[in-house]
């Protein structure tokens, strides 16, 4: 049976979002959902959105094999609850399989559960987390991890890459995969994959130049100097390069090449097309440049990112 730990301001669809999935694997397998949400006090519990749903208490958890916590703009209280950590410690002492969506990762921390073992949570909260929990083997950038029988994900949606690959744990790669058919995902992605954009690291990402840099995207191909940027702006060269560096946080080169590199990694993490491939069709050139780059900003070249999220 699956458990859905919620508290007050829970993120609805950290809770949500994995119910669909374990739903929907369970009838694909032939079976009917065995899924039970859980909280401290039985009764209705009200999400961020306003929207409730209806809990059973800690009694109801007996036969829970897997537990799932959500998180959400009440987190603090939750993981501050005495009653929420010790329920989580002794399904810990069972053998129970125990997952935190987005920021549920600080219920299992502060339940004692994380320290020394590899996790991360929803990017925003990075650097308040790393700071209260130093123990822990932080991994900013990446969709979930598994430590054991301790699982955590990134922000939000990714508690559904998190409960796909549960499926696949527990009832194989074909339910897997028809699961997130139904759920119409454009494809799985696996716990290596990143949480960032680029662009959405810009400083502003929607400002005057965020046109440009949407279509330097689907242009990577081209050669995307900063005398044709410049000239797709309207401007001279020098007069772009002051501005689009003052509006965004970053030289232009710089924005070309994280787009570059992003667009690449998606490629080599979720396809089988060959590195070489991959490094014309994102404008490196030739593997050896593209290599160099993921080297300076992941530390690992591309086949070695490639077999960590088909490992995922």
């Amino acid at each position: 049976m699956i458990g859905i730990l919620i508290f007050p301001d829970f993120q609805l669809l950290d809770a949500a979002g994995p119910i669909s999935v374990f739903e929907i694997a369970a009838r694909a397998f032939g079976k009917p959902p065995a899924i039970r949400v859980l909280a401290a006090e039985a009764g209705p519990v009200r999400s961020s959105s306003g929207v409730e749903m209806m809990a059973r208490d800690f009694r109801s958890a007996n036969a829970i094999t897997t537990l799932v916590v959500a998180g959400g703009a009440g987190v603090a209280e939750a993981a501050r609850c005495e009653v929420t950590r010790a329920f989580i410690q002794r399904l810990v002492k069972r053998g129970v399989r125990i997952a935190s969506v987005c920021s549920g990762a600080y219920v299992l921390a502060e339940a004692g559960l994380l320290d020394g073992r590899r996790a991360t949570t929803h990017w925003g909260r990075t650097r308040d987390f790393v700071a209260r929990y130093p123990k822990v083997k932080f991994e900013p950038d990446q969709i979930f991890t598994r430590d054991g029988n301790v699982w955590t994900s990134a922000g939000i949606t990714a508690g559904i890459d998190l409960a796909l690959a549960m499926v696949t744990e527990d009832h194989g790669e074909e339910i897997a995969q028809a699961t997130a058919r139904q759920l119409v995902l454009y494809h799985r992605r696996s716990g290596g994959q990143s949480q960032f954009s680029s662009l959405l690291e810009l400083k502003t990402p929607n400002g005057r130049f965020g046109a440009l840099l949407s279509w330097a995207r689907e242009n990577l191909h081209a050669p995307l100097t900063v005398e044709d940027l410049a000239d797709r702006a309207g401007m001279s060269a020098r007069h772009f390069a002051r501005a689009f560096t003052a509006e965004t946080g970053t030289t232009p080169s710089k924005a070309i090449e994280r787009l570059r590199i992003e667009v690449a990694r998606e490629r080599v993490q979720s396809s089988r097309e060959g590195i070489e491939l991959v490094a014309h069709a994102t404008g490196f050139g030739d593997p050896e440049r593209m290599r160099r780059a993921f080297i300076r900003a992941f530390g690992q070249p591309p086949q070695a990112l490639r077999r960590a999220a088909r490992a995922g």
